[in-house]
């Protein structure tokens, strides 16, 4: 983690071996300008790594009877175009439904911050998708922001509101938060940056970044530790929901990797990364062996999928 250390945006390892965590360390600084270091307490944007907790308020809806995985998306949000017929919320949970994507038909130039909202307005006037729902594989951020506001529909709840009562707040994840600005605020809050000319510059948010579904929470290492220890029992989600979330539903675009809902599933890993402007993060978890990596960087590089599979070789024989 050498990378990480003395004064440049920082990073927050988790190591969890058998239900204990071997490796909790933090390095470099949360907050350049201010000088406030790194600590396992920080909480850094999850970005993608975000879609897992909608996956989740999907499932816990579906159990209680709120909402079906076959439900057509259109039953939900009626607006969409005639296109989106097809669509199910399976569909959306792994990225098979052909929805356009948001940022591709955002004004190029956009500086006001898009919501979850502002995803379903974009898609009302495209009415056309990539390809037959169900046919083929497109990484979609769009579905995921849907998906939020399906939990909204179905709960009767704002998204945020949601995942802190279902699944933060049980788990004892005090500090976790789908952030919206001017709502609610972020603990030991990490600052995104990027290296431009030699220097680290603060880039902590983009036109996309208020988007909640597809990337909008923030987290620690700390937190995350009681959210991986919840993906072994059922203390939050039943059985037949986590097998749902790790089932390799889908092939993706990479030979190698496979798509639950909110999971990429490799061999017998499952993991998923997250990349927006300022932060990469990544968690990487081998559920057999009971090895758990977790990388939380507020910076734009390096990607640290790779560094958190060396980690993980560590524990590994």
């Amino acid at each position: 983690m050498r990378d990480y250390q003395g004064e440049v945006p920082g990073a927050s390892v988790l190591v969890i071996h058998d239900g204990k965590p071997v490796v909790s360390r933090s390095y470099g600084y949360a907050d350049l300008e201010a000088r406030v270091a790194a600590t396992p307490q920080t909480n850094y944007r999850l970005a993608s790594v975000s879609k897992q907790f909608t996956a989740a308020a999907v499932l816990l809806l579906a159990e209680d009877g709120r909402l079906g995985l076959d439900d057509p998306v259109r039953k939900w949000l009626p607006t969409l175009p005639a296109s989106a017929d097809a669509v199910t919320l399976k569909h959306l949970l792994t990225h098979t439904s052909g929805l356009v994507d948001y940022e591709d038909v955002m004004a190029p130039d956009a500086t006001v911050q898009v919501h979850d909202a502002d995803v379903l307005h974009l898609l009302e006037s495209q009415d056309r998708t990539y390809f037959s729902p169900g046919s083929e594989y497109r990484y979609s951020n769009s579905a995921y922001a849907l998906l939020a506001l399906i939990v909204e529909k179905a709960s009767g709840q704002r998204y945020a509101t949601f995942l802190r009562e279902r699944i933060f707040a049980p788990l004892g994840m005090d500090d976790t938060v789908a952030y919206e600005q001017g709502v609610s605020t972020v603990a030991n809050r990490a600052y995104g940056y990027s290296l431009a000319d030699g220097e680290w510059q603060r880039t902590d948010q983009s036109s996309t970044s208020a988007v909640l579904g597809d990337g909008g929470i923030y987290s620690s290492i700390a937190d995350l530790a009681k959210w991986d220890a919840a993906l072994y029992d059922d203390r939050l989600l039943s059985d037949a929901s986590r097998k749902l979330a790790f089932t390799p539903w889908t092939k993706t675009d990479d030979p190698t990797v496979e798509y639950g809902y909110g999971w990429r599933i490799t061999g017998e890993t499952v993991w998923h990364s997250g990349e927006t402007i300022g932060f990469r993060n990544v968690i990487v978890r081998y559920p057999q062996r009971g090895l758990t990596v977790v990388v939380l960087t507020n910076r734009d590089d390096p990607e640290p999928y790779r560094k958190a599979l060396q980690i993980a070789a560590l524990f590994l024989p």
